[in-house]
């Protein structure tokens, strides 16, 4: 098992907790979603993160988010050209049927 070596502290600070047991976290946590965890020996670890749409987790799954990340390596490799319109009129699938690939 790998040793886990503590992240490098950058801040600390000492808060307290106020009678409605709240504590302010400053304005650079303004509307973030954070993760709370109570760790057995007392301490408490927040940590921000960012929340997936259920309708979206099928992007973190393969062989979706392979696919997407081929995708966008392609488009940050490959310069925009104008697209010859009339072209891609011929070559469009008709309704009913779908691109190769494409999911409906």
């Amino acid at each position: 098992m790998k040793d886990m070596a503590e992240p490098a502290v950058e801040h600390v600070e000492i808060k307290m907790v106020g009678k409605s047991g709240q504590i302010s976290l400053g304005k650079k946590y303004t509307g973030k979603t954070l993760r709370l965890e109570r760790r057995a020996d007392g301490t408490v670890l927040l940590t921000p993160v960012a929340m997936v749409p259920e309708t979206q987790l099928w992007t973190l799954k393969e062989p979706d988010h392979a696919r997407i990340e081929r995708g966008l390596a392609w488009a940050g490799a490959t310069e925009p050209r104008e697209t010859d319109l009339d072209t891609l009129a011929v070559s469009a699938p008709t309704p009913g049927e779908h691109a190769r690939g494409r999911r409906r």
